[in-house]
């Protein structure tokens, strides 16, 4: 199971190193784009020897999904906040582990978009009370990755004895900073979750690469994206050092 967490946490940084780079060439002119994970995972198989990156990145999404599956079930992950948070994780990097399988074997990738989600909930009775109670969990949640980094608490779960002092304060920095890029993103997301409750309209329902487009357009739009998309690389060498130091 230690295996199985480390390759994963290297598999989950690729794919944030993916879509920060793409996100900060967009943000200094130089082509990119705002991308989910999904689409990182596309842009991954475009690559010279893609399809066998992709089956390794594959191999690694399913290693994360597992370990944290196994996490949540062992008691490794204590109290019931945090079991929760490991089943939804486990859940959205096996979906993205079936997106890669996908794409290495043509069947396709696009699954429905957040607005199309959104608006199949819609369809039911108090489904939009329901957007919204999601998109307000969704802010807490991002509020509490940047509380969560802001406080070094990642620090807790990392061997840091093992780290030359340097390598430490490398590492508190990229997670922080990787933390910190999450929960804005996140709040983004769940903010729009909440301003489709609101207006009863499902399209202002954004993904990731939605919520890193309405940054785009902000003021100041490149310079946020880009400080968007350092914290994303940042996030991907924290995810790095996790799978050397993290105590699994």
């Amino acid at each position: 199971m230690q295996w199985l967490g480390r390759v994963g946490l290297l598999a989950r940084g690729g794919v944030y190193a993916i879509v920060g780079v793409l996100a900060l060439k967009l943000a200094i002119g130089d082509g990119g784009k705002t991308t989910s994970q999904q689409g990182a995972l596309k842009t991954l198989a475009l690559q010279p020897n893609g399809k066998a990156l992709l089956i390794a990145m594959a191999v690694g999404l399913a290693a994360y999904a597992i370990w944290r599956f196994a996490s949540a079930w062992t008691g490794k992950a204590e109290g019931f906040k945090e079991r929760a948070t490991a089943v939804v994780s486990g859940l959205a990097y096996a979906f993205l582990c079936v997106t890669a399988v996908q794409i290495v074997i043509g069947a396709g990738s696009s699954g429905p978009g957040a607005d199309a989600i959104t608006g199949g909930v819609f369809d039911y009775e108090y489904g939009r009370y329901a957007v919204g109670a999601v998109g307000a969990g969704i802010v807490v949640e991002g509020i509490a990755q940047m509380v969560h980094g802001l406080r070094r608490k990642f620090v807790e779960k990392s061997r840091t004895e093992q780290m030359h002092a340097t390598t430490e304060k490398a590492f508190r920095v990229v997670g922080v900073a990787g933390y910190c890029a999450r929960g804005v993103v996140f709040g983004l997301i769940g903010a729009f979750l909440i301003k489709a409750a609101v207006e009863f309209d499902a399209d202002q329902a954004v993904a990731l690469d939605g919520a890193l487009a309405e940054v785009v357009d902000a003021t100041a739009g490149p310079f946020l994206l880009g400080a968007v998309a350092v914290g994303f690389i940042a996030f991907a060498l924290y995810c790095v050092a996790e799978a050397r130091y993290r105590a699994l």
